[in-house]
Protein backbone atom coordinates (compact mmCIF):
# COMPACT_ATOMS: atom_id res chain seq x y z
CA UNK A 1 0.00 0.00 0.00
CA UNK A 2 1.27 3.48 -0.88
CA UNK A 3 0.88 5.05 2.54
CA UNK A 4 2.08 8.48 1.43
CA UNK A 5 0.11 8.66 -1.83
CA UNK A 6 -1.69 12.01 -2.02
CA UNK A 7 -5.49 12.11 -2.16
CA UNK A 8 -7.37 15.03 -3.69
CA UNK A 9 -11.05 14.37 -3.00
CA UNK A 10 -12.59 17.69 -1.94
CA UNK A 11 -13.52 20.96 -3.57
CA UNK A 12 -11.47 23.13 -1.21
CA UNK A 13 -8.17 21.37 -1.92
CA UNK A 14 -6.28 22.98 -4.80
CA UNK A 15 -2.80 21.64 -4.06
CA UNK A 16 -0.67 19.38 -1.84
CA UNK A 17 0.04 22.02 0.83
CA UNK A 18 -0.66 21.30 4.50
CA UNK A 19 -3.22 24.13 4.74
CA UNK A 20 -4.80 23.52 1.35
CA UNK A 21 -8.11 22.78 3.12
CA UNK A 22 -8.22 25.32 5.98
CA UNK A 23 -12.02 25.31 6.44
CA UNK A 24 -12.29 21.54 6.21
CA UNK A 25 -9.42 21.21 8.67
CA UNK A 26 -10.55 23.78 11.23
CA UNK A 27 -14.19 22.63 11.33
CA UNK A 28 -12.99 19.34 12.77
CA UNK A 29 -12.89 21.23 16.05
CA UNK A 30 -16.66 20.58 16.12
CA UNK A 31 -15.95 16.93 16.92
CA UNK A 32 -13.70 17.90 19.82
CA UNK A 33 -16.26 20.34 21.17
CA UNK A 34 -19.02 17.72 20.94
CA UNK A 35 -16.79 15.15 22.65
CA UNK A 36 -15.95 17.56 25.48
CA UNK A 37 -19.55 18.62 26.01
CA UNK A 38 -20.76 15.04 26.15
CA UNK A 39 -17.82 13.87 28.29
CA UNK A 40 -18.97 16.24 31.00
CA UNK A 41 -22.51 14.85 30.74
CA UNK A 42 -21.65 11.17 30.99
CA UNK A 43 -19.80 11.13 34.29
CA UNK A 44 -21.65 8.61 36.40
CA UNK A 45 -22.29 4.91 36.96
CA UNK A 46 -23.44 2.79 34.06
CA UNK A 47 -22.11 5.19 31.43
CA UNK A 48 -18.80 3.54 30.61
CA UNK A 49 -19.71 2.95 26.98
CA UNK A 50 -20.89 6.56 26.69
CA UNK A 51 -17.48 7.74 27.85
CA UNK A 52 -15.82 5.39 25.36
CA UNK A 53 -17.97 6.91 22.61
CA UNK A 54 -16.79 10.37 23.66
CA UNK A 55 -13.16 9.27 23.35
CA UNK A 56 -13.82 7.81 19.91
CA UNK A 57 -15.66 11.00 18.93
CA UNK A 58 -12.57 13.04 19.79
CA UNK A 59 -10.46 10.58 17.77
CA UNK A 60 -12.77 11.15 14.78
CA UNK A 61 -11.98 14.86 14.93
CA UNK A 62 -8.25 14.25 15.16
CA UNK A 63 -8.28 11.68 12.36
CA UNK A 64 -10.34 13.89 10.08
CA UNK A 65 -8.03 16.84 10.79
CA UNK A 66 -5.04 14.72 9.78
CA UNK A 67 -6.74 13.73 6.56
CA UNK A 68 -7.69 17.27 5.58
CA UNK A 69 -4.16 18.52 6.21
CA UNK A 70 -1.93 15.65 5.05
CA UNK A 71 -4.38 14.18 2.49
CA UNK A 72 -2.56 10.87 2.19
CA UNK A 73 -3.55 7.20 2.37
CA UNK A 74 -2.38 6.79 5.96
CA UNK A 75 -4.32 9.92 6.97
CA UNK A 76 -7.44 8.57 5.24
CA UNK A 77 -7.16 5.43 7.37
CA UNK A 78 -6.75 7.61 10.47
CA UNK A 79 -9.93 9.40 9.37
CA UNK A 80 -12.18 6.41 8.68
CA UNK A 81 -11.07 3.96 11.39
CA UNK A 82 -12.49 5.92 14.37
CA UNK A 83 -15.78 6.39 12.47
CA UNK A 84 -16.08 2.63 12.03
CA UNK A 85 -15.23 2.08 15.71
CA UNK A 86 -17.91 4.58 16.76
CA UNK A 87 -20.57 2.88 14.63
CA UNK A 88 -19.73 -0.59 15.93
CA UNK A 89 -19.50 0.57 19.55
CA UNK A 90 -22.87 2.33 19.34
CA UNK A 91 -24.53 -0.70 17.75
CA UNK A 92 -23.18 -2.86 20.58
CA UNK A 93 -24.43 -0.35 23.17
CA UNK A 94 -27.87 -0.27 21.55
CA UNK A 95 -28.04 -4.04 21.35
CA UNK A 96 -26.99 -4.52 24.96
CA UNK A 97 -28.80 -1.66 26.66
CA UNK A 98 -31.79 -0.87 24.44
CA UNK A 99 -32.61 -4.40 23.34
CA UNK A 100 -31.46 -5.95 26.60
CA UNK A 101 -29.16 -8.52 24.98
CA UNK A 102 -26.48 -10.28 26.95
CA UNK A 103 -23.01 -8.98 26.04
CA UNK A 104 -22.04 -11.96 23.88
CA UNK A 105 -25.34 -11.83 21.99
CA UNK A 106 -24.98 -8.06 21.62
CA UNK A 107 -21.47 -8.53 20.22
CA UNK A 108 -22.66 -11.19 17.79
CA UNK A 109 -25.54 -8.99 16.62
CA UNK A 110 -23.09 -6.13 16.16
CA UNK A 111 -21.05 -8.23 13.74
CA UNK A 112 -24.15 -8.48 11.54
CA UNK A 113 -23.40 -4.91 10.52
CA UNK A 114 -20.78 -6.19 8.09
CA UNK A 115 -23.09 -8.36 5.96
CA UNK A 116 -25.77 -5.67 6.28
CA UNK A 117 -23.38 -3.03 4.92
CA UNK A 118 -22.17 -5.38 2.19
CA UNK A 119 -25.77 -5.96 1.09
CA UNK A 120 -26.96 -2.35 1.17
CA UNK A 121 -23.86 -0.51 -0.06
CA UNK A 122 -24.25 -1.59 -3.71
CA UNK A 123 -27.82 -0.28 -3.65
CA UNK A 124 -26.73 3.13 -2.38
CA UNK A 125 -23.93 3.23 -4.95
CA UNK A 126 -26.64 3.18 -7.60
CA UNK A 127 -28.17 6.41 -6.28
CA UNK A 128 -27.25 9.28 -8.64
CA UNK A 129 -25.14 12.01 -7.07
CA UNK A 130 -24.34 10.14 -3.87
CA UNK A 131 -20.81 9.29 -4.98
CA UNK A 132 -18.34 8.33 -2.25
CA UNK A 133 -20.94 9.26 0.37
CA UNK A 134 -22.69 5.98 -0.47
CA UNK A 135 -20.29 4.33 1.94
CA UNK A 136 -21.96 6.14 4.84
CA UNK A 137 -25.57 5.75 3.69
CA UNK A 138 -26.19 2.34 5.30
CA UNK A 139 -25.70 3.92 8.73
CA UNK A 140 -28.70 6.31 8.85
CA UNK A 141 -30.86 3.56 7.35
CA UNK A 142 -29.81 1.19 10.15
CA UNK A 143 -30.51 3.88 12.76
CA UNK A 144 -33.99 4.36 11.29
CA UNK A 145 -34.57 0.60 11.40
CA UNK A 146 -33.66 0.58 15.09
CA UNK A 147 -35.89 3.61 15.67
CA UNK A 148 -38.88 1.91 14.06
CA UNK A 149 -38.34 -1.39 15.85
CA UNK A 150 -37.92 0.35 19.22
CA UNK A 151 -40.86 2.75 18.87
CA UNK A 152 -43.11 0.79 21.27
CA UNK A 153 -40.45 -0.65 23.53
CA UNK A 154 -38.56 2.63 24.03
CA UNK A 155 -40.50 5.54 22.47
CA UNK A 156 -38.17 8.28 23.75
CA UNK A 157 -35.02 6.52 22.56
CA UNK A 158 -36.78 5.76 19.27
CA UNK A 159 -37.50 9.44 18.69
CA UNK A 160 -33.94 10.35 19.58
CA UNK A 161 -32.54 7.81 17.13
CA UNK A 162 -34.86 9.09 14.39
CA UNK A 163 -33.63 12.65 14.98
CA UNK A 164 -30.04 11.44 14.81
CA UNK A 165 -30.72 9.66 11.54
CA UNK A 166 -32.28 12.82 10.11
CA UNK A 167 -29.24 14.92 11.02
CA UNK A 168 -26.93 12.31 9.51
CA UNK A 169 -28.92 12.21 6.27
CA UNK A 170 -28.63 15.99 6.01
CA UNK A 171 -24.89 15.84 6.64
CA UNK A 172 -24.49 13.15 3.97
CA UNK A 173 -26.34 15.41 1.51
CA UNK A 174 -23.85 18.22 2.17
CA UNK A 175 -20.96 15.77 1.80
CA UNK A 176 -22.26 14.53 -1.55
CA UNK A 177 -22.78 18.10 -2.83
CA UNK A 178 -19.15 19.12 -2.25
CA UNK A 179 -17.77 18.37 -5.71
CA UNK A 180 -20.92 18.82 -7.85
CA UNK A 181 -21.39 22.38 -6.55
CA UNK A 182 -17.70 23.27 -6.49
CA UNK A 183 -17.86 25.94 -9.18
CA UNK A 184 -20.47 27.95 -7.31
CA UNK A 185 -19.05 27.32 -3.84
CA UNK A 186 -15.25 27.69 -3.92
CA UNK A 187 -14.86 26.33 -0.38
CA UNK A 188 -17.19 23.42 -1.04
CA UNK A 189 -19.80 22.02 1.32
CA UNK A 190 -17.76 19.32 3.04
CA UNK A 191 -17.25 21.47 6.13
CA UNK A 192 -20.98 21.17 6.80
CA UNK A 193 -20.52 17.41 6.96
CA UNK A 194 -18.14 18.00 9.85
CA UNK A 195 -20.42 20.37 11.74
CA UNK A 196 -23.59 18.34 11.27
CA UNK A 197 -21.85 15.02 11.80
CA UNK A 198 -20.29 16.23 15.05
CA UNK A 199 -23.71 17.42 16.17
CA UNK A 200 -25.27 14.09 15.26
CA UNK A 201 -22.63 11.95 16.96
CA UNK A 202 -22.84 14.02 20.12
CA UNK A 203 -26.64 13.78 20.01
CA UNK A 204 -26.48 10.01 19.67
CA UNK A 205 -24.42 9.84 22.85
CA UNK A 206 -27.04 12.02 24.54
CA UNK A 207 -29.79 9.63 23.40
CA UNK A 208 -27.88 6.73 24.89
CA UNK A 209 -27.17 8.68 28.09
CA UNK A 210 -30.84 9.53 28.57
CA UNK A 211 -31.83 5.92 28.05
CA UNK A 212 -29.30 4.66 30.57
CA UNK A 213 -30.42 7.20 33.15
CA UNK A 214 -34.06 6.24 32.61
CA UNK A 215 -33.17 2.67 33.54
CA UNK A 216 -31.69 3.55 36.93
Amino acid sequence: MEWTREIDAYCERLGPEYWAEPINAITNAAFLVAALVMWRRVQGPGLGLARLLCIILAAIGIGSYLFHTHATVWAAIADTTPIALYVLTYIFAANRDMWGMRPMWAFGATLLFFPYAAATLPLFQMVPGLGSSAGYAPVPLLILIYAVLLRRRLPQASRGLAIGAGILILSIIFRSLDLPTCEGTPFGTHFMWHILNATMLGWMIEVYRRHRLSCT
